[in-house]
């Protein structure tokens, strides 16, 4: 707790390449916590040993001796699937390996402990996440919980609930994810300015490349205008420039027969040496790059000035600033429209590529102040501490209330498509009554069963199986016949279910005993931790079933069709044309029975839109 009695407020930019964690844990006195080297910012990797796991800059060293178990830039695969053209071109890059996993998601599969391992991009997210919350921890000496995650501003929803998911299940509480740009806004106070301007945030990663610009207003409103860059440029190709020349120079230098290109050890030691000496350009006019042993112990040593790294670099500078063009451009916005520009990343440090900016909009200041690679933490960190000030006070005036018993997890059941349908949502305060209705699924049917669940994951057979029961209703074509069931919780926590048909108006009713089934806060701990974890797979579950109904639905509805058609009528269609449509109409029934749990959302729909283009076709001819 800090002096005031409000738990420190922590705020996480989670990176591609590298990721930073900031603390407030003082009014207004904000810190970024060096990790265990004493640097402000981690790398995001995370590798697995034959002995162990390592995360952050122990993990960036197994790179090249590990490459196969080292994993990074998984902020390009939350929240995505499989199938994905962008995720598919990744994995030819990456040298690790990346399989479909369950409804379509991916999966990185790594030797861990001398035995396969397949983990999902949240749960190695997670891991890193594990880290940071440590590193906090040791620096502040208290449990860190409550935190704002940063994310890229193109994430969609999905990568969104995905961070949150790595976060929940490395034990943290996100008070809210917020924008990169927003973060490094707020950082600078851009969100208490009084009037109305145009803040260009240029953000330049080892990986990536984003630019956006954000409006203020009277009100302290921050909106984002217009996003933009290259997702695949950054800082590593300034790199592969530099590296290329010296591996030229040191190649010439020993009469190319001690040619390092194919050897992975010496690039990388030369690669972190270029490293250092871009660092020290920043505020040296030349440095020196000086490994020992880089290649069958023949040592290599150059001096660089600053004038000879810009002319080197000058293809990346202009591939910057015509990107930069280039988005202006699109967003239809003039540099002159641009009040402020903020520099957000290690690269922007760079002499040149600031000159270049001040050039570009013709003025003479940068926002620079803050460290670029801290600034997005820094921003973050201020959020949270005011996210959590706000929660204090409001609990504060809160007057202290007797809480009535709720439902500790959700109730309902599976009619027939095997999907956890809800009825008594989770903390449902009780005594509770609710009702749905549900229809037959088949022609004829002559009952409805029910399997009573208790639970929070989307598909039912993962929750806990309460009790079954069943209704006779009329047969009738699909759909037709219907029953209502009602579930209704007494002030003991009895479950009483019953369900009625509507055309008969039969019943039938079972009794759930509470104490039989009553689960304890453990169980029900561990149950909303699964439900969690698996909350991408579980929607991911929810889209496979919809298009699949949907595919389902069509056929049946093609066969009414085909059987209303007359004898006359299917003379004036080729017998051909029938069977092959009879034909596509039961081969896509067997790959509905054969693709229960493998099948993703894009190959329903694909076998759908072959069926249609199919069936039209033919059944037009009738019209």
């Amino acid at each position: 707790m800090t002096s005031e009695g409000i738990p420190p407020a922590i705020g996480i930019d989670m990176g591609m390449s590298h990721s930073c964690v900031g603390v407030c844990r003082h009014q207004d006195k904000f810190e970024i916590i060096p990790n265990e080297r004493g640097y402000p910012d981690t790398s995001s990797y995370v590798a697995f040993t034959p002995t162990e796991c390592l995360t952050g800059d122990r993990a960036y060293h197994q790179v090249t001796t590990n490459p196969a178990n080292t994993v990074y830039e998984m902020q390009r695969l939350v929240g995505r699937r499989f199938n994905d053209p962008e995720i598919q071109k990744l994995i030819k890059r990456w040298p690790f390996k990346v399989i479909k996993g369950t409804y379509g998601l991916p999966k990185v599969v790594v030797e861990y402990k001398c035995k396969q391992k397949e983990y999902s991009a949240e749960e190695i997210s997670s891991m890193l996440l594990v880290h940071l919350k440590n590193l906090a921890k040791s620096y502040i000496g208290t449990t860190v919980k409550d935190v704002v995650i940063t994310v890229p501003l193109y994430f969609n929803d999905s990568q969104r609930q995905a961070t949150k998911v790595a976060a929940h299940l490395a034990g943290l509480d996100v008070l809210q994810i917020i924008d990169k740009p927003v973060a490094a806004a707020i950082a600078y106070g851009l969100h208490m300015k009084t009037s109305d301007t145009n803040v260009l945030l240029f953000d330049l990663d080892y990986s990536t490349f984003d630019v956006s610009v954000i409006t203020t207003d009277e009100n302290g409103k921050l909106t984002v205008k217009a996003t933009g860059g290259d997702t695949h440029f950054g800082g590593i190709d300034l790199l592969e420039i530099m590296v290329d020349h010296f591996v030229k120079e040191f190649n010439k230098k020993n009469q190319m027969e001690m040619d390092i290109t194919g050897n992975l050890r010496a690039l990388n030691r030369l690669q972190v040496g270029i490293l250092s000496a871009i660092g020290a350009l920043v505020s040296n006019t030349e440095t020196t790059i000086s490994i020992e042993s880089l290649y069958k112990e023949i040592d290599f040593s150059t001096r660089i000035t600053r004038n000879k790294f810009e002319y080197m670099s000058k293809s990346f500078f202009r591939k910057c600033i015509e990107t930069l063009e280039s988005f202006l451009r699109d967003a239809k916005i003039n540099n002159t429209d641009v009040d402020d520009i903020v520099l957000i990343g290690q690269w922007t440090m760079i002499p040149k590529l600031q000159q270049l900016l001040r050039e570009f909009f013709n003025v003479n200041e940068l926002f620079k102040s803050i460290n670029a690679v801290e600034v997005v933490a820094h921003g973050a960190t201020i959020h949270a501490a005011s996210l959590i000030r706000e929660k204090s006070e409001k609990e504060k005036t809160l007057p202290t209330l007797s809480l009535p018993n709720i439902v500790p997890l959700s109730l309902g059941v599976d009619a027939h498509d095997g999907v956890f349908s809800v009825i008594i949502p989770r903390n449902t305060p009780i005594p509770a009554e609710k009702e749905q209705i549900y229809f037959t699924t088949y022609d004829n049917q002559t009952s409805i069963p029910f399997n009573v669940y208790q639970g929070e994951r989307s598909r039912a057979k993962d929750n806990k199986w309460l009790g079954e029961f069943e209704v006779a209703v009329s047969p009738a074509p699909k759909g037709k016949s219907k029953a209502k069931v009602v579930f209704s919780v007494d002030a003991d926590g009895t479950l009483n279910c019953w369900v009625k048909e509507f055309t008969t108006g039969l019943k039938n009713k079972i009794i759930i005993d509470n104490d039989k089934h009553k689960l304890s806060d453990e169980e029900i701990k561990k149950i909303l931790k699964d439900a969690e974890k698996y909350k991408l797979e579980d929607r991911e579950y929810i889209k496979i079933m919809r298009v699949r109904n949907v595919l389902e639905e069509y056929i049946y509805n093609v066969r009414r069709k085909m059987k209303t058609i007359g004898g006359t009528d299917k003379t004036r269609l080729h017998a051909e044309e029938i069977k092959k449509m009879e034909t596509a109409i039961e081969a896509a029934n067997e790959y509905i029975d054969g693709n229960q749990e493998l099948a993703d959302v894009d190959e329903y729909k694909k076998v759908q839109n072959q069926l249609q283009k199919l069936c039209v076709s033919v059944i037009a001819q009738l019209v």
